[in-house]
């Protein structure tokens, strides 16, 4: 496997929309998601929520979410939590003027279905991560942030579960 968002590179994000225009400015977001600390991560997510799923979706939104569940994924990033409750908005979005990209960006979260079910039911990585810290508070940070995952887990693989809309055909579980 490459380095996490290797991908996005070739992805022509110039030629693609968001809620405010172009969407050259996606994979900066990404990145901050990435690699940001705690802050900067969280800042990138709104903004990017802003862009890509509120009030609507747009063909940037279906490009960024193979790199969302990416990111959800990666252990390393500092809010994978707030990523999963993006791909949960944007699950929950659409366009009216475009069904086709309303279609194509619930579809691919749903195709993280698989991702989003092992990050539900993952204890082992938070007792890992805690038992690595020797410092209480750490550990309880690190319990709490593995916790806030899971939930928002459980709660996305509902809604992959439960989804239905007008763009979408029925979906056999």
């Amino acid at each position: 496997m490459g380095t996490v968002l290797g991908e996005m590179r070739n992805v022509p994000w110039h030629e693609l929309q968001h809620a405010y225009g172009s969407a050259s400015q996606v994979p900066g977001m990404l990145s901050r998601i990435a690699w940001g600390d705690g802050p900067t991560a969280e800042d990138a997510l709104s903004d990017l929520g802003q862009w890509i799923a509120a009030p609507a979706v747009f063909d940037a939104t279906v490009a960024a979410v193979p790199f969302l569940w990416e990111l959800a994924a990666t252990e390393t990033v500092k809010d994978r939590a707030g990523v999963l409750e993006l791909l949960a908005a944007i699950l929950a979005s659409g366009h009216d003027l475009h069904p086709e990209w309303t279609r194509a960006a619930h579809d691919a979260v749903v195709a993280g279905r698989p991702t989003v079910a092992r990050l539900a039911a993952d204890a082992s990585s938070a007792e890992a991560e805690a038992e690595a810290q020797t410092h209480t508070h750490a550990r309880a940070q690190a319990q709490a942030r593995q916790q806030a995952v899971r939930d928002a887990a459980v709660r996305l693989l509902a809604a992959i579960d439960g989804h239905i809309c007008a763009a979408c055909p029925p979906r056999a579980l």
